[in-house]
């Protein structure tokens, strides 16, 4: 990446991770809500080469790393999110079909969204944390999974928009 493009997805970045902060987590929605940082990150990917997802994870995992609502030890988001926008990248990157459909875009941010959780519940395991009974956590896993299905379709076009404004692409949704 350019200066201008490193700067700009920045900007992008911490201005998305403040909305989260600051709105989105201090609305209580049944079945644990949405992550629209999370979200923000993995259709960045998925619109992305590999390598521009492999940054995004790091920098959404870091900024998800130093969230105070965030549990888990430092450092369990970052490894996460690396390896999942790497991979969403990679699924995305290869097929330029996959690309510009917005169904396998959304497809991809909701398989996304639960596999990060899942692997965060696993690391979480080994690591230690308190998880929580067994129910609470499928009503959380299917909680998000459903309101990432509901949120991803009205935020694609205006992620898709700052992508293509960053990169300078013209493939838009």
């Amino acid at each position: 990446m350019i200066t201008r493009q490193l700067s700009f997805s920045a900007l992008i970045f911490l201005f998305i991770y403040t909305i989260q902060e600051s709105f989105i987590n201090q609305v209580r929605l049944p079945g644990g809500g949405f992550s629209i940082f999370l979200i923000f990150a993995l259709v960045w990917s998925a619109l992305s080469t590999p390598e521009v997802g492999a940054v995004t994870g790091f920098s959404a995992g870091f900024l998800i790393d130093l969230s105070p609502s965030s549990s888990g030890p430092v450092g369990q988001w970052t490894l996460i999110l690396i390896l999942t926008c790497f991979g969403i990248a990679f699924l995305g990157f290869g097929d330029d079909k996959s690309r510009g459909n917005p169904i396998t875009i959304v497809f991809l941010v909701v398989a996304g969204v639960f596999l990060a959780e899942v692997s965060f519940l696993i690391t979480g395991v080994l690591l230690g944390v308190n998880l929580g009974s067994f129910t609470q956590i499928l009503i959380i896993l299917f909680g998000m999974s459903i309101w990432t299905l509901l949120i991803t379709p009205f935020t694609l076009p205006v992620f898709s928009r700052l992508h293509a404004l960053t990169f300078d692409t013209a493939s838009r949704i």
